[in-house]
């Protein structure tokens, strides 16, 4: 399905993300999370070393999304492939609006967290 899904990506949002595409089998949870309730499904990497590179986490879908058909499923995964893309591209061009936008969304799942 990932294959599938990247192939489907226009081939300019390759460029520079030497290490493509990595699924990884684990879960991974968000720093943040309370009550492993707070997944990563997907990362961006910029490493010094290794590159550019998308991580998607099968672990942390099948917790989230499991019960979801697979034409539903499909459409998550495509979502977090373009976001992590985002990432990529607003990477390249010197912007941060997506990290901004992630780092609000975790501001406001910590409040909800200390109103309980």
């Amino acid at each position: 399905m990932l294959n599938e899904i990247a192939g489907e990506m226009p081939k300019e949002f390759f460029e520079e993300l030497n290490g493509g595409i990595v699924l990884k089998e684990e879960r991974k949870l968000h720093p943040q999370s309370r009550n492993e309730e707070l997944c990563i499904l997907g990362e961006y990497h910029r490493d010094k070393y290794l590159g550019r590179f998308i991580t998607i986490y099968y672990g942390s879908f099948m917790q989230v999304y499991g019960y979801m058909t697979e034409e539903a499923l499909r459409k998550r995964v495509r979502k977090t492939v373009l976001h992590e893309f985002r990432h990529h591209l607003e990477s390249l061009a010197g912007e941060r609006d997506l990290e901004v936008e992630d780092a609000i969304q975790i501001a406001r799942y910590k409040e909800r967290g200390n109103e309980r």
